[in-house]
Formats: structure tokens, sequence, C-alpha cells
């Protein structure tokens, strides 16, 4: 009985100190890794274990592709311009984070939203791509 008691109590503890991490913005949200036992088919995806894998993937090269922009931009900016750049990534992070947070939220405990939430975060960060691509071909 001790060893279920503690077991549970390490449990909720590590769980309290992932919250607290996340709520203070330390680690950006990652959709759960979904294990799979062969590389999912993201072109026809048959079960939802799929689904998710493919949208997380979706997610990944979404914001690899964000962070390869942002590199491009930065260098074109001046001193002010990048503080001010960051500053505005960082707000677009929180955004980000917290809009998608909340569109799995209505999904919480099915086994749809780690879908939902990785494609929230895919299409959020396309978009925000294509708006640091515009800074950059506008020759700022």
């Amino acid at each position: 009985m001790q060893k279920f008691v503690f077991a549970i109590g390490s449990t909720a503890t590590i769980f309290t100190l992932f919250l607290a991490i996340r709520a203070f913005g330390i680690v950006s949200p990652e959709p759960p890794a979904m294990q799979v036992a062969q590389q999912p088919n993201c072109k026809d995806p048959q079960t939802q274990v799929e689904i998710n894998a493919c949208s997380g993937i979706e997610y990944q090269n979404a914001d690899r592709r964000l962070n390869q922009v942002y590199q491009q931009l930065m260098p074109k900016l001046s001193a002010a311009r990048k503080q001010k750049l960051i500053l505005a990534q960082r707000a677009w992070i929180n955004f980000r984070n917290a809009n998608c947070e909340f569109e799995r939220s209505q999904f919480e405990g099915g086994t749809m939203a780690p879908a939902i939430q990785a494609g929230c975060l895919a299409q959020l960060t396309k978009t925000r791509t294509t708006q640091l691509e515009e800074y950059i071909k506008s020759d700022l």
C-alpha cells in the first residue's frame, strides 16, 4: 500500500511540475509523440494513431520552415527592428500555443485531441511563416 501511495504521489508531483513549466512558457507545447510501428502513410492515414502522427509531422515540418524563414529575415533587420521582431515572435508563440490549447480543449480526453492541437499549431505556424516571408520580399 505504501508503494502505491508513493507512486501516486510521485506521479502527481511530476505532473504538477510539468504544468508549472508549461504555464511559465519555458517549454513550447509539442503534440504528444505517437508510437507507430512503421512510418504512417500520411497521404491516406487510416487510423486515429496515424492521423495524430501525421498531424504531428506536419507541425514539425511547418515549425522547421518557420525557423528557417525567421533566420533569413533576422540579418536583414536593424538592431532595433530585430528586438521588435523578437518581442513580436515571442508574443505570437504564446498566442499560438494558448489558442491551440484552447482548440484542443474541446476534445480533451478524446483520441483526436492531439491531431486537433497539432493541426492548429501547423496552420498558425504556416500563416506566420507566410507573414515573415512577406517581410523578406518587401526588402524592408
